[in-house]
């Protein structure tokens, strides 16, 4: 017998779902009975994603920034279960006075308006008792110097989890918050310095390590399934908001 809140046979949609969490989620949706359509810019990097995947999954080069190219994604997706916004870009860390205000820009277009469009085009085919599941981070909670722009739009991304809930009911909207954890984000730094900043940040949290893409997957499944939970933002970060 089936229990009603099984993934088994249900259609997950993950943006960003090529690499990182997103691959992570997709896999152990995947993994659980789950039809999986994954979409993110690189054409390369999904089909790479698909075959690893196997199973049903499936899926396509979109560009996310593009919002008539969302808007046809979803238009010819059909009928579907759970979407999950993963996507993002490097982080790029500065102090105010030296934060390129364009690129500061650019980091809202992909994490803020592109789960926006997403959340326009997506929810509308969502089933009945579907849920939708965005990306946020604990610089929001515990910012640190040099993470105004990150910290902004993480907490951008915690106040529209709790608007769309409200908006889009009974669709549940929560988000996960991640800590550091070992994806590409961090692509933008050289591999000593990744390697030191997950060794020296892993010695400091509770659970003596930096997270990995398959630990915050679990969150994301966990809000799928649950039923119950909305508005609500689950912070997965080794114990990092209390350091």
């Amino acid at each position: 017998m089936q229990r009603e809140n099984s993934l088994q046979d249900k259609r997950v949609v993950v943006l960003g779902g090529s690499s990182g969490i997103g691959l992570a989620v997709a896999e152990q949706a995947a993994s659980q009975g789950a039809s999986v359509i994954i979409a993110s810019s690189s054409a390369e990097r999904v089909q790479k994603a698909v075959e690893s995947i196997g199973g049903k999954a499936q899926g396509q080069a979109v560009d996310l920034l593009d919002e008539r190219a969302v808007a046809t994604f979803f238009s010819k997706s059909g009928a579907f279960d759970h979407l999950a916004f993963t996507a993002g870009d490097s982080l790029h860390l500065h102090d105010l006075a030296a934060t390129d205000l364009q690129q500061a820009r650019h980091a809202f277009e992909l994490r803020y308006w592109a789960a926006l469009a997403a959340v326009k085009y997506g929810s509308p085919h969502i089933r009945k008792k579907g849920s939708i599941v965005l990306t946020t981070g604990i610089a929001g909670q515990r910012p640190q110097k040099g993470w105004v722009i990150a910290a902004s739009v993480c907490g951008t991304i915690e106040a529209l989890t709790r608007a769309l809930a409200v908006e889009l009911a009974p669709i549940r909207v929560n988000a996960v918050s991640p800590g550091v954890v070992r994806t590409n984000l961090w692509q933008s730094m050289s591999a000593p310095e990744r390697e030191h900043l997950f060794e020296s940040v892993g010695k400091s949290l509770p659970v003596g390590r930096v997270g990995e893409a398959h630990d915050i997957a679990q969150a994301y499944l966990f809000l799928m399934q649950e039923g119950f939970s909305t508005g609500q933002t689950v912070v997965v970060d080794g114990g990092t908001v209390l350091v």
